[in-house]
Formats: C-alpha cells, structure tokens, sequence
C-alpha cells in the first residue's frame, strides 16, 4: 500500500539516475551557493574529495551538531512534502548550532532512501529546500552522503558552526538569580502535528471544521520551523546568555535539562508562557489545552535561555521581528523546577517528547 501510494504521488521518474552524476549535480549547485555567501570562508576544499577540509583560527572554536531524521518516527511522507522536509532537516541542526551561541558556516547531509524514492523527483525537491534554508544563513555544504535503505527514508544532518574562543554558550552556566527568557511563542508545532493527524496538509483543501488561515500558520510551524539563528549569535556574541538550550522536546523538558546541566532550580509564571495566538484560536475550541501544548509540546524550536540580573539593560526585546518573554527565575535548589498561577504553585514535570 505505502509503495502504491508513493508512486502516484511522483508523476516524475528518473529510471536511470545514477548515484555520482548526481553527487556531481549536488556539488557543483553546492559551489554555486556557496559563492553567494558574503562572509569569507575558512572552507579549502568542498564536495568531490574523500573529505572537507575547513581552515582553523586560534582565536575560533567550531561547533558540532548532528541530527536524524526517521521516516514515520520523525515525520510521515504522506503529510510533509519533500521540500518542506529539506527545509526542516536543515532548520534542526540550525537551531542546535544557535543554542551554543554560534553562527552556523557548513553542513554535511546525508540521505538514505528506498529505490522507488530515489527513481522519483524526491530528492531535488527536498534539496531545494535545503539550499533555500542554507542560503538565507550563509551555510555552505560540504559534504555528506547518499544511499538506498531497504524500506524507509533515513535523514543526517551534521553542521558546523563557529564562535570566538570561551564564548559557546552551554545548558551549565544558569546561576540562582538569573532571568529566564524564550523567544517567540511556544505550542504552534505540536498543534500542527495534531491538526496533521486529523487530515489538515499544506496544498490540500482542508476538512469543514479546520477550514481557518490559523490552520496553516500551525501547520508551517510544525513543517517549517525557524530557527533563531540571529537571536543566538547575538546573545553569544555579546556574552548575555549564561545558559541556553533549543526547545526541541517541549518547555517542560528542555527546562529540565538545563536546570539539571547548572544544578540550579527554577519557577516560571504560567501567566507569561507565549502561547502562540494560533493556538489559542484553534485549540481552544476544540478541546485542546493550549498552555499544555505550549509547556509540553516539542519541536517549537525557540530559544530558552539565561541572564544575569546586571546585564538586563543589554538585552533587547526583539530581534528581527522575534520577541522575548520573560518567564521567571532560576533559584538554588537543584533539579526542582515549578510553575505558578497566582497563588498556586506546583512542580512542572517533564511531559515533552522522549524517543524511546
């Protein structure tokens, strides 16, 4: 059945693709894009070697970060189109690299797919989107691979990004007094994932009752998320940031682990969660939570981080359009994290989303 449906959903088909011509394709269109990227380049050789090599400057350090993507664990063919799904793949590894306070400069991927996926226009489409997401943040590929997997579509992700020596901005930093700050707004993601699996898809008319311009905001924050790339360059750079983290699995969880990584607690206003206003325009009425979508709902992939009391005056309250919230405060007693609602206070368990 799967294979039934994945040919009519791929009117083009490429018997004859051959692996290294395609290598070849990819190379040459990543020597292309990389001319485009203003900042200069510490790349000596790029794609068509057994590996890249990058220069290295004593007073740099480079930041590593991998990531997989699982068909039907980490995403469903039948609901994320191809170039939304390069979109993201990138946008992941992106938002790590941001998490250390560093700017992203090169990527490696590498793609395992099945025959009858390989044949078809898949992987242009899904390398479109990688490349259109690269070339916004001045990332150049380098490198990666490309093989068949027997049944499923198997997505690494690697990127490199860069910072000054000693300014990498780690989950261990956070002190008892610090601030705690997200940037933009929290639930959207997880809501799209659930308005996916009630029928909801980018480009198809949408059932009667989640016919709504909400809708496809929600759904764009679960299939093309933003990574805030500039927000943490800025807050690395600057050293404002003591501590920081990606809220990849949800705001309960991710605040879990840096209070854990800094032996500190922390307590967050329930009152100053950003919801995204999407989500409370669709989830309200139906049922749905909206703060336990924003608290326990992954793939956000918005920034939650730490500062200093004497460095508020430095901290904008927006960049490029993305706000920041102010939640609460970390505090002394270790891996105790609560919420409050006016007079209520009651500890707020890590619920996000675990891989196994």
């Amino acid at each position: 059945m799967r294979d039934e449906k994945r040919d009519k959903s791929s009117p083009s088909v490429h018997p004859s693709r051959g692996e290294f011509d395609f290598i070849d394709r990819i190379r040459r269109r990543a020597l292309d894009h990389s001319s485009l990227i203003p900042q200069p380049s510490s790349l000596s050789l790029g794609i068509g070697d057994d590996a890249a090599v990058i220069r290295q400057r004593s007073d740099r350090e480079t930041v590593v970060t991998a990531d997989l993507l699982i068909e039907e664990i980490d995403f469903r063919l039948d609901t994320t189109p191809p170039r939304l799904l390069g979109h993201k793949a990138l946008a992941v590894s992106l938002s790590d690299i941001a998490a250390m306070g560093a700017r992203p400069r090169h990527a490696l991927l590498s793609l395992g797919v099945p025959r009858e996926i390989w044949r078809s226009d898949f992987v242009d489409e899904f390398y479109e989107g990688f490349f259109a997401l690269a070339e916004t943040y001045g990332v150049a590929l380098v490198g990666g691979d490309v093989s068949r997997s027997p049944e499923r579509i198997v997505i690494d992700s690697v990127v490199l990004g860069e910072t000054e020596r000693g300014r990498a901005v780690t989950r261990s930093g956070a002190r008892a007094g610090d601030h705690i700050f997200v940037t933009g707004a929290l639930g959207g993601a997880a809501a799209g994932l659930r308005l996916l699996g009630r029928g909801a898809h980018p480009g198809r008319k949408l059932p009667r009752s989640l016919q709504n311009t909400d809708v496809e905001e929600l759904l764009s924050r679960q299939l093309r998320p933003s990574p805030r790339v500039p927000w943490g360059a800025l807050l690395g750079e600057e050293r404002l940031a003591t501590a920081m983290i990606d809220i990849s699995d949800g705001l309960s969880s991710d605040l879990a682990h840096l209070a854990r990584a800094s032996r500190t607690g922390a307590v967050i206003d329930a009152a100053r969660v950003p919801i995204d206003p999407a989500v409370i325009n669709v989830c309200g009425r139906r049922a749905l939570d909206p703060l336990l979508l924003a608290l326990h709902g992954g793939e956000d992939f918005e920034l939650l981080f730490t500062v200093s009391p004497r460095d508020l005056n430095r901290l904008p309250r927006a960049l490029g359009g993305v706000p920041l919230t102010y939640l609460g405060d970390v505090t002394e007693e270790p891996g105790r994290v609560l919420i409050s609602e006016g007079s209520r206070v009651w500890r707020l368990d890590p619920r996000g989303f675990t891989h196994f």
